[in-house]
Parts: C-alpha cells; sequence; structure tokens
C-alpha cells in the first residue's frame, strides 16, 4: 500500500487537484504490483511552508510510505517521476521540491493486518 501526502504552500485548482491525483495514481505502477487502486493521497494547499527563509516561494514537499520497501527499490526513478509531476502541472522549480521516502513495516486496512515480517502474507 503506497501512501502519499503533498503539501504545497499555494492554493490548488480542482482541476490541477484532479490531474495531480491521476499523475501520482499512474506514476505508482513503477512500484510492482501496485497501481492507483492501491494509492492513498493527502493533497494540501495553502500550507505555511518556508523554504529557505521565505513563504513566497512556491515549493512542494511529498512523504512517500511504501509498505515492505526496505531497500527502496525504485525510490530515485520515483523521485524523478514525481518531481516531473510537480513541474509540469505547478511550474514549480526542481530545486523547490522535497521528497521524503519511508518504508511501511506494517500497517492495518480493511480490518487487516499486514506485516511485511509475517511469512504467511
Amino acid at each position: 500500500m503506497p501512501f502519499m501526502k503533498c503539501k504545497v504552500n499555494f492554493p490548488i485548482v480542482k482541476e490541477k487537484e484532479i490531474l495531480l491525483k491521476k499523475s501520482l495514481g499512474q506514476a505508482v505502477e513503477i512500484f510492482p504490483g501496485i497501481t492507483e487502486v492501491h494509492l492513498l493521497a493527502v493533497i494540501e494547499d495553502n500550507c505555511k511552508i518556508y523554504l529557505r527563509g521565505e513563504s513566497e516561494i512556491p515549493c512542494a514537499y511529498i512523504e512517500v510510505s511504501i509498505f515492505a520497501n526496505e531497500k527502496h527499490f525504485f525510490d530515485a526513478e520515483f523521485s524523478k517521476i514525481v518531481t516531473e509531476i510537480f513541474t509540469e502541472i505547478f511550474n514549480i522549480s526542481t530545486r523547490n521540491i522535497y521528497i521524503k521516502f519511508e518504508d511501511i513495516a506494517a500497517f492495518g486496512a480493511d480490518k487487516m493486518f499486514f506485516d511485511r515480517n509475517d511469512e504467511n502474507a
């Protein structure tokens, strides 16, 4: 299960929000067995984000969490794709886009528990 939290410091119109969601859904397909159906995404606009001491510089902070990806396979390529998405949709400079990757060791959903160390999974 991939989870993405995207924060920007400017307003996002609905059309661009939908385009972002669709683009991220396509991008997660780089991870084997994952499609947009598996993606949980949070998109937050108008966040108070200060970059290099300034609040007026358009920027994005993105957290990407992938289940059982402790070796961070495909993270470098995914980082490039996500950077391109934010640059194309919002015209943000690539140097103003920050992406944090996390491995999810375990999570719960739909009354079920998933653990990467579970030998029955």
